[in-house]
């Protein structure tokens, strides 16, 4: 994106002129000496059959500065575990994978819950979670990298542009989250545009001058999967397991650090990886379930923030949220147009109608049980309730990549 704006929150990294990729990496293979980088990959055993993955592998190979890959694998058996491990055995620096489904593993869930902590349910939430738990024993990182799996036209240039903020000594940032555009024959990312920013919007015309709705507005993709942050931040934060991750981390940010040291950096033209299928009618699947979560984490942040909500303040951010949806459709009809990419305009308007659904689920849920499912503990409370447990985990994961 050639523009150089800034929000009065946090700094924007863009791209412009030409960045060297070659430039980047060298200086990153600099960095690595003094804040040496781990990058952590939650994925599915599904992922490792389709080809996305298996490019990305083939850019990863490339890379110089990674100290350590940690893939956290779900939905494997024993068989397909060995399987993943030959797959990713073919990058050159050290690989170690997370057996999620494996017996040691599930020992130390056992082994939370007789100390009465939860680990959250299956999900890229507690995959991320035990990979950061794994890279704090490891005591090899400064800094953790994560993106996600299913990236179509990924190149190593995304990670260098991740990275490079939190690796620099000299940029004092201690959280990257990337944006992109995600366009193909039309626009795409249709919860950032039109339930994450309209609903914040929305939000912060009811709650004046919230500083957290302000620092969530500040993110041009929200929802962006991929970041960077120092290691200290994995130690200290609490995460949603459900698909109110990303919202979470971004909280946890805002309620550790000030927002001068975090940043987001422009690391790609477009972006492309799978689309979740809408299910406007069952809430339980689909862009429908992360919607119902999503709208839950943000009115449990605010929650939290002592914002006091009722049933009527529901129904005016409800009547507020479409009416900013709406406007929020007639720019991006026109921003479709100078650039000759199809709009559906009638898909557009259904999306809306259904995440004021999403929207109202997500909020009878939080006034009928404002504490909600608790988060997944920070791995501080994890290690002071159950002392050795870090140990315990870099041991199994050890033994399981023998």
């Amino acid at each position: 994106m050639s523009d150089f704006y800034q929000t009065d929150i946090i700094t924007t990294l863009h791209r412009l002129g030409d960045p060297q990729l070659e430039r980047i990496e060298s200086e990153l293979a600099g960095f690595s000496k003094s804040r040496p980088a781990t990058l952590v990959l939650p994925a599915l055993y599904a992922e490792f059959e389709a080809d996305a993955l298996k490019g990305i592998v083939e850019e990863l190979k490339k890379v110089k500065y990674i100290k350590e890959i940690v893939l956290s694998l779900g939905r494997a058996s024993d068989e397909e575990f060995e399987s993943a491990k030959k797959f990713m055995s073919v990058i050159p620096y050290d690989v170690k994978i997370i057996h999620n489904e494996g017996k040691r593993i599930k020992a130390l869930y056992s082994t939370l819950e007789d100390y009465g902590l939860w680990a959250g349910e299956d999900g890229k939430g507690r995959s991320a979670w035990l990979a950061y738990g794994y890279t704090i024993a490891s005591e090899r990182s400064d800094v953790i990298a994560l993106h996600d799996c299913d990236i179509v036209n990924y190149n190593r240039e995304m990670l260098a542009r991740l990275c490079y903020p939190v690796m620099n000594p000299s940029i004092d940032v201690v959280f990257c989250k990337g944006f992109y555009s995600r366009v193909t024959d039309r626009m795409h990312g249709r919860v950032t545009r039109l339930l994450i920013t309209p609903l914040v919007r929305a939000l912060q015309k009811l709650v004046h001058g919230h500083d957290f709705l302000s620092f969530l507005d500040s993110f041009r993709y929200p929802l962006a999967g991929e970041f960077c942050m120092i290691t200290d931040l994995a130690w200290v934060n609490r995460i949603p397991w459900d698909w109110g991750l990303e919202v979470g981390v971004l909280s946890e940010v805002f309620r550790n650090y000030s927002p001068k040291r975090v940043c987001q950096v422009d690391i790609a033209d477009n972006y492309e990886h799978k689309h979740q299928e809408l299910s406007p009618e069952d809430e339980n699947k689909g862009l429908m379930k992360m919607c119902v979560d999503i709208s839950k984490a943000i009115f449990r942040v605010l929650a939290a923030e002592g914002i006091v909500f009722s049933e009527n303040f529901f129904k005016s951010l409800e009547v507020g949220y479409l009416r900013l949806a709406e406007d929020t459709m007639v720019k991006y009809e026109a921003d479709a147009a100078i650039n000759g990419l199809y709009y559906d305009r009638h898909g557009e308007a259904k999306a809306v109608e259904a995440f004021i659904r999403a929207i109202h689920k997500g909020a009878q849920a939080v006034l009928e049980n404002p504490m909600g499912t608790p988060l997944i503990p920070s791995w501080r409370r994890v290690s002071a309730g159950i002392p050795g447990v870090l140990d315990f985990l870099r041991d199994a994961v050890d033994q399981d990549n023998m």
